[in-house]
């Protein structure tokens, strides 16, 4: 297991729905200090009310300075001006980032640092900290998500795989797109907080308020509600089963659109995950409605192994990181068979049902993931150790911006 680090994650931001950075960094943690930097350089803002609310968020957070929110994990958000597409600005960027870094750095032990990117255009940063090792963590198809430049994120994304000592995916396609342009590129789906989640199916969880009094079957969603979730089927859903209440869970990314005054239709906004599962025990189906792109194809929604891990029956529109699973995991092509498929998931609700779908994931916690991470970059390490020169140690140190635009 990984120990004895001081290891600097360059992320999306800490305060954000809870993702595989979050499980991975609170464990790693536990050996280690993380030193989280908030990043948020990747795309220009929009005018709109969501970009506004985080353009003040961010100040905010620039302005509180370090915090630690852990024994373990410390949070700092440098100041950085979101103009990607600006070479000066970029390396302004990572002159901030260096300075908040070694700020934080220099109050803790001296060990050995290592870099882990799940932002995939943080090239200018890597070298900089004299660090042992640089892991790139992808778990999205970036160029797809809504307002960024695919053509520049993805150039950038390539400089940071040219800097990288590892990579780990966590998507059977993105494995497959990385090992193009890297030689040592791993798959490792995602875990799930399998002593937290089964707790739906070994003990007797109260019902959560928002949920009670709600006719059942309660058909739930879990996660962000963005461009990428088929509302149109949600809506085709909610209306053929005017008896059953649809329940979403998560930040809106996106307007209810189709949705929106469906009276089965409940959002119950953005819950702490330490309490999801009372709302998973209480879920007869979990959904997975989203809509067949191409950042869907790449993506592997954790989602999946929370629900089993409850012990909910799921139902998801088809993607490559879901299979059917008899008696557990129903795909549906259609509006049809969305409902199709919810009917036949609600035969499979007993509680036996739900105690034996919820062992499938025994096996799956975000810790064994961990150690199996663990030895990939200990191999990674030592591989760079036995390779490395002086020569190559000390051009490392000063990244080049040759290639940048």
């Amino acid at each position: 297991m990984i120990s004895g680090k001081n290891v600097v994650c360059l992320a999306s931001g800490w305060d954000y729905h809870p993702t595989s950075k979050h499980h991975i960094m609170r464990r790693l943690a536990e050996r280690n200090h993380v030193v989280w930097v908030n990043w948020h350089a990747s795309r220009r803002p929009r005018a709109h009310w969501a970009d506004l609310r985080a353009i003040g968020a961010r100040i905010a957070q620039i302005r509180r300075g370090p915090r630690r929110v852990s024994d373990g994990i410390t949070v700092i958000t440098p100041g950085q001006l979101p103009v990607p597409g600006s070479r000066l600005i970029r390396r302004l960027n990572a002159a901030s980032v260096r300075r908040a870094i070694e700020k934080v750095l220099g109050r803790l032990e001296d060990r050995p640092v290592q870099v882990w990117s799940f932002a995939p255009d943080v090239a200018e940063v890597v070298g900089l900290l004299g660090e042992e090792l640089v892991v790139y963590y992808c778990v999205d198809a970036f160029g797809e998500f809504p307002g960024y430049d695919r053509v520049l994120i993805e150039r950038r994304e390539r400089e940071l795989l040219a800097r990288s000592d590892v990579v780990i995916t966590t998507s059977a396609p993105l494995c497959e797109a990385k090992r193009k342009l890297h030689p040592n590129v791993h798959l490792v789906q995602h875990g799930v907080d399998y002593a937290r989640l089964s707790r739906a199916v070994t003990q007797d969880l109260p019902v959560p308020s928002e949920l009670h009094g709600l006719p059942r079957p309660i058909i739930g969603y879990v996660g962000v509600v963005g461009e990428w979730v088929s509302l149109e089927l949600l809506a085709s859903l909610a209306k053929s089963r005017p008896d059953a209440s649809i329940v979403m869970i998560g930040p809106m990314f996106t307007s209810r659109g189709p949705c929106a005054g469906l009276p089965n239709v409940h959002w119950l906004g953005e819950k702490d995950h330490a309490v999801l599962a009372n709302y998973l025990r209480f879920f007869d189906v979990g959904l997975i409605p989203f809509k067949n792109v191409p950042l869907t194809h790449h993506a592997n929604p954790i989602k999946l192994y929370e629900y089993l891990a409850a012990g909910t029956p799921v139902v998801s529109t088809r993607l490559p990181a879901v299979e059917a699973i008899p008696g557990s995991v129903w795909i549906a092509d259609d509006a049809m068979g969305l409902v199709d498929c919810c009917d036949r998931a609600l035969d499979h609700n007993d509680l036996e049902a739900r105690k034996q779908r919820s062992k499938l994931m025994a096996a799956e916690s975000w810790q064994a993931r961990l150690e199996e991470i663990s030895d990939i970059v200990s191999a990674s390490l030592e591989n760079r150790s036995q390779t490395a020169t002086p020569e190559t140690t000390s051009t490392s140190a000063e990244p080049s911006f040759a290639s940048s635009v």
